[in-house]
């Protein structure tokens, strides 16, 4: 590379492991939704403009984009020889300009400026008017980028292969850099490890007492159904909360706030999760096809806007677990009792103020929660609902014991009583865990891994099947095969 010369890098894909574009519209989607959708609508096939009034509406903080590392390391080597490090890019340019502020790169840039789309041949007639042809290195990382390389004295491509080998046999000098992005990023970003959190569809068939195996078959369906809806909507989540992801200790490394999963790749994943979901979830029944309907637009709901206001947040991440009990009950055909539907909706209640109350008690400072409407302050009101919904949730247990259909299912009445000791165990040891920051930021993934949680609720099922003549019927049928 010339060491006289200026360096151009492009922005989208180049500079940044990100799009500013996409990166406008989720963050006015998050802001201003109506307005966001109002101006992709009118604006689409303008695409400078559209670039213009996203960047009006939305309040992006290009100093957290995040930056490529190699890249990056070529920019200062440039700078240290005293070259010119110039931004192009076809974004829009009240973005570009700030961006190369935040990074002490020239105040010169070239971008959109609400009229004209700098980009391919439009980018290349610009900095040939600016420095000459061949008067400048460019580092890009697309094939629209060709027509820029060509003007360039040398090329440096950034995980377009492609167009490297293109380059090179035309003769131009190339840099390659890495660039690209692995599919187990991916995979990370829809979060498969949160699908345990769906057994919930199984406890209708539990509650119900029923073991055909055809119903338990078809729940599994619907719990993958409602996996794959769930990932459709942590894209959607994720994507909405790029901003407030990277200003999180840990949770900057999420796919997406990382820059690890391109935009796009996880648009298109997004949309393929939930496609998928609500065809799996038709085939099941058209029952059950609304309960997730339901459950992932209250899910987007959510995460456009609920879960920033107090206390609301709260109540519809309980709605959102039990509707997945609903959803399991819908699939198999089992009965559901309301006294069920009460008793778990407090328990839910008690375990979304533990997963506000973990994020405080690990929080650095004693501000609010990025995107969330809390700060510490609020730790102790928090603690009280979640007490109230633990004991709501073991009087509504004990309630259900002296109705019709508990003394039906459960002949030993007093074993239910016994069992409401390890339940009651296990939620306040939920509490007292979230309160000394000792979860992580899920509390149904951490019960579903937490050896000692599960030992108690293995023991109040125990309990429960023994109240209910099951282990004995299970015996007698061991023997007499």
């Amino acid at each position: 590379m010339t060491k006289t010369k200026p360096l151009v890098l492009d922005v989208d894909g180049t500079f940044l492991r990100t799009d500013m574009l996409l990166e406008c519209l989720w963050n006015g989607l998050g802001r201003d939704p109506l307005a966001t959708l109002r101006a992709v609508a009118t604006r689409f096939g303008d695409r400078a403009g559209l670039k213009a009034e996203l960047a009006r509406i939305c309040d992006l903080r290009t100093d957290l984009l995040p930056v490529d590392a190699e890249v990056m390391a070529l920019a200062r080597a440039a700078a240290d020889e005293g070259r010119e490090v110039v931004l192009a890019s076809a974004s829009d340019a009240s973005l570009v300009a700030r961006l190369a502020a935040d990074h002490g790169l020239s105040e010169r840039v070239f971008a959109s400026d609400g009229r004209t789309n700098l980009k391919g041949a439009r980018k290349a007639e610009a900095l040939v008017a600016a420095f000459g042809e061949g008067g400048f290195d460019y580092a890009g990382n697309a094939p629209i980028d060709r027509k820029v390389w060509s003007h360039a004295d040398h090329a440096i491509v950034v995980g377009d292969r492609r167009s490297a080998r293109w380059l090179k046999d035309q003769g131009k000098p190339v840099t390659e850099l890495a660039g690209g992005w692995a599919p187990r990023a991916l995979v990370k970003a829809l979060r498969p490890h949160q699908w345990v959190k769906n057994v919930l569809l199984f406890v209708p068939l539990l509650a119900a007492h029923s073991f055909a195996p055809w119903p338990w078959l078809v729940t599994l369906f619907a719990m993958l159904a409602f996996s794959l809806a769930a990932s459709s909507i942590y894209v959607v989540n994720d994507l909405l909360d790029l901003e407030a992801d990277r200003l999180h200790p840990t949770k900057c490394r999420r796919p997406f706030a990382s820059g690890a999963v391109p935009i796009p790749i996880g648009m298109a994943a997004g949309l393929l999760a939930g496609g998928t979901a609500l065809l799996i979830a038709g085939l099941i029944g058209w029952a059950f096809l609304g309960v997730v309907a339901f459950y992932m637009g209250l899910s987007l709901a959510y995460s456009l806007r609920l879960k920033r206001l107090r206390w609301i947040d709260i109540a519809t991440l309980a709605a959102l677990y039990t509707i997945r009990v609903i959803a399991g009950a819908v699939a198999s055909g089992a009965a559901i009792s309301g006294y069920l539907l009460v008793f778990i909706y407090p328990a839910f209640v008690a375990l979304g103020a533990v997963k506000r109350i973990t994020e405080l008690t690990l929080a650095k400072d004693d501000a609010r929660l990025p995107g969330r409407g809390y700060g510490k302050p609020d730790r102790g009101d928090l603690l009280n609902i979640a007490v109230l919904g633990m004991v709501g949730a073991l009087i509504s247990f004990f309630a259900y014991s002296f109705t019709e259909q508990a003394s039906q299912l459960y002949p030993t009445r007093w074993l239910l009583w016994l069992a409401l000791l390890p339940i009651g165990w296990w939620l306040f040891r939920m509490i007292r865990l979230g309160w000394l920051g000792k979860q992580d930021y899920d509390p149904i993934v951490f019960a579903l891994r937490d050896k000692r949680g599960i030992g108690l609720m293995l023991v109040a099922l125990g309990l429960m099947f023994q109240a209910a003549g099951i282990w004995t019927r299970w015996t007698a049928a061991l023997l007499g095969g």
